[in-house]
Parts: structure tokens; sequence; C-alpha cells
């Protein structure tokens, strides 16, 4: 039986619009009695079928036990230019940052090289956020980690893999296979200019996410192989998937779209109220409308021997940089334009679509998404996604990188539902192995878990002194504060707008709380309803055909296309 809506075991928290502190409701059985014991210890059995919470449990005890290294780390190299830099930096392996940049190699004549970046990072964000959500792993503890992001919703999502570390490999390793292409036309120091470049820029983002206390090292290791290994599949096989695709009449683009909307379907449920799946639904529907748009442009459009192929006579110097800047406000104006027509129709219109069909018996409801039957009207203005910023983020976005030291927060204690079953969990484990170790004189036979072992270690090596430190000393502080930690009470952001920078700095206090007080003191996760998904769907798909097809041929017809002359 899952959870029910608004409970703690659940993950999230109903809300009133007007409500500034969460409300807690205790988890009840089939009677109406409270269970019994900490619930903190059974949500996770509870949410997750038994094969997915056995890979949990086999994999959490190596996030517990890096914590502490993890930390140890954090504070001994951080300083506030490092603490200003990581969190800057992080953008670069955001969604936004590549929606935004991505469309614009399509209108300046980079088009395959687009198209790669837009199929690996697409695959990198929903096949990290599938497994994501399939093995729902915390964040590493905080305490003793100390989370610094420009990020509202980050601190939301799983752990386990880093979407930032496959993205930022990703791009990197296509980036240099790119390069050594024998097709590659920029001069040797160029090339190695850029190859490094590339490097540095994986290494910043990754080494970023460790020092940020965003990941741990298995997070970031197994996303950085996972965003390597997109890409190589990419580089290798793409070319044969693009003859295919251009070679159907419709076939291709069709069954693309098709299997794409099944991987969407057959997304692993959460036990949290996760915003992975989110993120992997704005990037399906990107996948959708890239395979759609290139397909008809590629066939059908006279102006396709322009942008395509590796004869392609589109040259942006001839083009002259008063054109190309035009281009780029008019194609940019074009795709905000859109999603501010589309999604608000959409939300109006979809809803009683739903109604409908869920009088049929048809509908496919979503845990943590509110089906249609059980609301009047969505919020037109709801932040719906964290991929592309709304017109109105816009001004708060460019002040945020401007002052950067007003938008970073940094932030002590859990900060998503994850994050508090977690402490409450740890802590648990903790005391039980305190009583078992003990009943058992202090022998190996108390100490079960990895964690246990090594903390034993700890502490027989804090007897012996070297040069008057104690052996351990900084370990054991750092997994003594594990579990430990009030939750971190943001302020309520005054509109959408204001979730863009984050909130500001905010250190919680290293006490310990009850498990009805840690849920109490959560940041609300804001309602979701069973529209986003089509909608969603929907205005990416729109984006991304816009990008590649549709503003293209607007180009041409305004006077700032890349058409050759007539002599």
């Amino acid at each position: 039986m899952n959870p029910p809506k608004g409970s703690a075991a659940s993950g999230g928290v109903e809300l009133s619009k007007k409500a500034t502190t969460p409300t807690v409701v205790e988890p009840t059985n089939e009677n109406g009695i409270v269970d019994a014991g900490l619930k903190s210890l059974h949500h996770y059995k509870r949410a997750l079928p038994k094969w997915r919470y056995d890979l949990r449990q086999r994999l959490l005890p190596i996030i517990r036990w890096e914590t502490p290294y993890l930390a140890a780390f954090q504070s001994s190299i951080r300083t506030p230019a490092l603490d200003s830099y990581f969190a800057i930096t992080a953008n670069l392996g955001t969604h936004t940052f590549f929606m935004i940049g991505l469309p614009i190699l399509f209108w300046c004549g980079f088009r395959e090289f687009g198209k790669g970046l837009v199929h690996i990072l697409a695959c990198g964000v929903f096949f990290t956020g599938f497994i994501k959500d399939m093995c729902s792993l915390p964040r590493p503890l905080s305490p003793p980690l100390q989370r610094i992001t420009m990020s509202g919703s980050a601190a939301l999502e799983y752990g386990f893999p880093s979407t930032h570390s496959a993205n930022a490999v990703s791009v990197a390793v296509y980036a240099v296979l790119m390069l050594h292409r024998d097709t590659n036309s920029f001069s040797a120091s160029t090339a190695l200019g850029l190859e490094i470049l590339a490097y540095f820029y994986a290494f910043s983002i990754v080494i970023g996410r460790l020092y940020c206390g965003m990941h741990g090292f298995v997070d970031v290791i197994v996303g950085s192989v996972m965003g390597a290994a997109i890409s190589l599949v990419e580089f290798h096989y793409a070319p044969q998937l693009e003859a295919w695709l251009y070679s159907s009449a419709y076939t291709a683009p069709l069954t693309i779209a098709l299997l794409i909307i099944v991987l969407v379907r057959v997304h692993p449920e959460p036990a949290d109220d996760c915003p992975c799946f989110d993120d992997s639904v704005a990037f399906a529907g990107v996948m959708i409308g890239l395979e759609l748009g290139t397909w008809r442009f590629a066939r059908y459009s006279r102006f396709a021997a322009i942008y395509n192929g590796p004869n392609a006579t589109f040259d942006l110097a001839a083009l002259g940089w008063k054109r190309a800047i035009a281009r780029l406000i008019l194609g940019v104006a074009v795709i905000f334009a859109w999603r501010e027509v589309m999604k608000p129709a959409l939300l109006r219109f979809l809803p009683h679509l739903y109604r409908v069909i869920e009088t049929h018996g048809l509908s496919l409801p979503r845990r943590f998404f509110v089906p249609a039957s059980e609301y009047k009207d969505v919020p037109l203005h709801v932040r719906d996604d964290n991929v592309l910023p709304n017109v109105s983020d816009l001004p708060k976005l460019v002040r945020s990188f401007r002052g950067p030291g007003r938008g970073r927060s940094v932030s002590v204690g859990p900060q998503s539902a994850a994050d508090a079953y977690e402490t409450l969990a740890y802590r648990e484990r903790r005391r039980r192995e305190s009583l078992e170790s003990d009943a058992g004189g202090g022998g190996l036979q108390g100490k079960r878990s990895m964690n246990g072992l090594r903390e034993k270690a700890v502490v027989d090596g804090e007897c012996s002194q070297v040069s008057g430190v104690q052996r351990g000393g900084r370990l054991a502080e750092f997994e003594k504060s594990m579990g430990t930690g009030t939750v971190v009470a943001s302020p309520t952001p005054n509109g959408p707008a204001d979730a863009v920078a984050g909130p500001d700095l905010y250190l919680g206090q290293e006490d310990e709380l009850d498990e009805r007080e840690v849920f109490s003191k959560l940041v609300k996760p804001r309602v979701r309803y069973d529209v986003e998904v089509v909608t969603k769907l929907v205005v990416y798909a729109g984006i991304a055909w816009l990008a590649v097809d549709i503003i293209l041929l607007a180009f041409e017809a305004v006077g700032l296309g890349a058409e050759p002359s007539s002599p």
C-alpha cells in the first residue's frame, strides 16, 4: 500500500498556498493508528519494490562510509574564493545553460556538433535521473558536509549518480573526439587549446560537486563513466542513425518519438518527491522535437543544403556580426514566446481532457502528481521545471551572476525528505550499533556495518598520540556529526523569480531533533499536477523543433538568412 499523500512516510508534505511552515501528518495503517517504531527505517522498504530496496541497501553503506572523507576534503581546501568559483561554474553543467546555448549552435552553422550535444545531454539527464529515482539514494550527509549552491532545487534531488558530472564529462569527451577527427578544420594549436579547455571544464565541474558537498566520490565516478560511455556511443553510431532517419519517409522519426514516450512512461517512481523526473521529461521532449524537426528540414526544406551535411554552404563570417546578433535575438525571442504562450494554454486545456480520460479509467497516475479530478485549475505561473527560466525570472537570473555572493547559499542540515530520512536512519543506526557494541563487550560482533567497523578503527586510533595530535581525530569529529543538525529553514520565496538565486546564507545548529520536528522544518515541495508531464513534452518538443527547423526558415523569410545571394 502506498503511503498517504501529505504524510511523512511519503517524503512530502501538503500545504495550503499561504502556509509558511509544512504540516506533518503521521503515517497511519489501515485502522488509522499511528505506526510504531522509527518510520524513517521503514519508509523505503514500504515505498520501493523489494529488488530496488535491496539494491539501495547494498549501496547506502558506501555513501555513509565516504561522507567523513568528503568532509575532510572540503574543509581542507575551502576558501571564500573557491566557494564562489565552484558555485558559479556549477551553472555551466546545468540544464538551463545547455538549453539556452544549444540552439545557438544550430543558428551559427554547427549543426552536427549541436545535434550531437543534444543527444548526449538528453541521454545523460534522462538516464542519470532514471537511476536516481530507481535507487533513491540520498546525498552525503550534512552535517558534516556544508552544501554550497546557487540552485534552490538541486538539494531536493537524489545524489546517485551525478548529472552534473555526466553532462560535463560527456561534453568534454565528445568535443575531444570531434577535435581528433580527420575532418577537423581547426589548426593544431587551436585544437590543442580547445582540448585542454574541455579537460579543464570537466575536471572543474566534477571536483566542484565534491567541493560543494552536493555529491560523493561514487556519485561523480559513476556519473562520469556514464557521460563518457554516452559520448562514445553517440560519436561512433550516430551517423548510422542519421542515415536511417533521413532515408525514412516517416517511420523512423515516429518510431524514435514513440520509443522516447515509452521510456518516459517506464521511468521509475521515486520513493520521495524528487524533481528528477521533471528534468527527464523536459529533455525527452527536446529529443522528440529535435528528431522530428531535423528530419523534416533535411527532407523537405529547400534550404537543407545550406545547413546540412559536410558540404553545407553556410558561412558565419560572411553573414556579418550585425545579422548574426539579430538572428540570435530573434531566435531566442521566438523560443521564449512559444513557451510563454503554449505552456499556459496547455495548462488550461489539458485538465478538462484528463478528467474525461479518467472517467473512462484510462489515466496512468504517477506518484506525487495530483490527478485532474482532484483540482480545479493549475496555477499558470507555477515554476514547474528547472530547465528553462521563465521570462519573469531573467532579471533575477542576471543579477545572481552579477552578484554571486548574494545568490550563493551555504547550508548545514537536511533539506529534502531524502536527507531527513537518511539523517534519522543513520542516527538510529548509530544508536543500535552502540547498544550492540556494549552488549557484545566492544567486539566486532556488535559492529555489523561498514561504518561501524571503521568507527571502531578510528576510536582505537585516537588512543595513540602522534606528535601530540590524536590520530583519526578529524575523521572521528566529522563522523560524530553525521546524523545531527537542524533542518535548513530557508526564507519562503516571495515568488518564482526569488527562487532563481536561492536562499541567503543560513547555517543550522548541530543539535538533534526528533522525527516530527525534522519533517516539520523541511522546505515544502510544491504541488505537482498530472498535466505537467504532457505539457513539458509538448513545450520542449516545440522548442527543439523551432530551433532546428522553423526559426531557420524565419531567418530566410525576414532577410536574416544565409542563402547565397543571386548573381
